[in-house]
């Protein structure tokens, strides 16, 4: 399977953003991917007070009509980022997933959400708008059963063994790691469940613009099922596509078997 990790510039316009991710999407088809994936919150900024304002609750709205329109006529399956989702009173930070017949495979709900105070350098309470969504998310591909985490959901490893036990051989990971996180924990993290699950995981976020309040770190990754880095997106906009291989996956559960032991 040929999977596009898709390090694209957010601004603060929405349909700027729209037209981006749609070239990015373009960009990853000519190159031959057969799954792309987009960062968390790639349709706007992220700031607590744009995403009431950007939210989307209905299908035909502006970011997932366009993934839909996409994903038909890319004939990609895209893992569409994040996006603010209203329901009812609430709003998710929400990846909607979708096959390349335009129809929707998946809808994960962030699980565990962004709220930190590190004294002096950061302070971020996602959960003042945001409501936590419900555990793992996993979709069924030609190559098996692929999974979605969004960014903090990382730090909590039940939650991708979770997704893994389900049947997942990949997790894609749409994220917003920052200049203060991101250089101490983003490569650590994503190798550290990627090793632990026996998987790749795609770890997507958008490009670093130091002009924001919230900067991402960028660096988007790639890891093997044996911990190794295939690709890192540095700080730069860019399309990357690699190569993963369900057979590897296969492969070094046979020869090291951790999961099996679990399931005894």
């Amino acid at each position: 399977m040929r999977a596009a990790l898709l390090q694209m510039p957010v601004v603060r316009e929405k349909t700027e953003n729209i037209d981006t991710a749609y070239r990015y999407l373009l960009r990853a088809r000519d190159m031959g991917a057969q799954l792309a994936v987009l960062p968390e919150m790639w349709c706007c900024t992220y700031e607590t007070s744009l995403f009431a304002a950007n939210a989307e609750s209905t299908p035909d709205a502006p970011a997932r009509r366009m993934l839909s329109d996409a994903a038909r006529e890319l004939n990609l399956y895209i893992v569409g980022g994040s996006i603010p989702e209203r329901d009812g009173n609430a709003l998710y930070n929400t990846s909607f997933v979708y096959a390349p017949s335009g129809e929707p495979l998946a809808r994960h709900r962030k699980t565990y959400l962004f709220d930190i105070d590190i004294p002096g350098r950061q302070t971020y309470r996602e959960s003042d708008v945001f409501t936590h969504g419900d555990g793992a998310t996993v979709f069924p591909t030609p190559w098996g059963m692929l999974g979605v985490e969004i960014c903090f959901d990382l730090r909590f490893p039940e939650l991708a063994r979770e997704t893994v036990l389900k049947g997942a051989w990949a997790i894609c990971a749409p994220s917003m790691f920052n200049p203060t996180t991101g250089p101490a924990h983003w490569e650590l993290t994503l190798r550290a469940r990627a090793l632990d699950n026996q998987c790749y995981m795609l770890g997507v976020e958008s490009a670093p613009d130091p002009s924001m309040c919230y900067v991402s770190h960028g660096h988007s990754l790639a890891v093997n099922p044996w911990g190794e880095v295939m690709c890192d997106l540095g700080d730069a906009p860019d399309v990357r596509v690699v190569e993963l291989d369900p057979e590897e996956v296969k492969r070094v559960r046979r020869e090291l078997p951790l999961l099996s032991v679990l399931k005894r």
